[in-house]
């Protein structure tokens, strides 16, 4: 795969059952999403939210016209670092014909350049305990885990 011939746009609503597809087709994701026909109304009602925030950008990488990667960023500004704005990047998931072809690399690499654009001071992102491979991923592109993160599920 040429990775130079790759490129992102904001996600239309056209492009939801691909992103709602890459998202379920992996071993967690199949878990806790629904891809069916028709998707969900939860999907377009998420997606609809998300693109009406302008501190939200669903992302899309493409090859040609092919979408072969997704992620979320939501630009968040914080009271503590002097008031500065943070990126938190969620969702990102590639296609399982491009994983491990530096596909998910320039998608992190992309979000991080957009969220200097915007003022971010931070650029923040979680990952599920189940996926070793993946920390290992985001430490080698430079994070690091600082913190102890939590989550409660309602």
């Amino acid at each position: 795969m040429d990775t130079n011939q790759i490129t992102f746009r904001e996600a239309v609503i056209q492009d939801l059952d691909r992103i709602v597809f890459m998202l379920s087709d992996d071993v967690l994701g199949s878990k806790r999403e629904q891809y069916q026909q028709p998707l969900p109304e939860s999907y377009i009602t998420a997606f609809q939210s998300i693109a009406a925030d302008p501190n939200n950008e669903l992302i899309v990488a493409c090859s040609g016209e092919e979408i072969i990667g997704v992620q979320q960023i939501t630009f968040t500004p914080f009271i503590n670092h002097r008031g500065g704005w943070r990126a938190t990047i969620e969702g990102v998931r590639t296609a399982s014909k491009v994983r491990g072809k530096g596909v998910g690399s320039l998608l992190i690499q992309w979000a991080i350049e957009r969220s200097k654009e915007r003022g971010c001071h931070m650029v923040q992102l979680t990952t599920d305990k189940k996926r070793p491979e993946a920390l290992k991923f985001y430490e080698k592109l430079g994070f690091k885990a600082s913190h102890e993160g939590l989550k409660m599920q309602l």
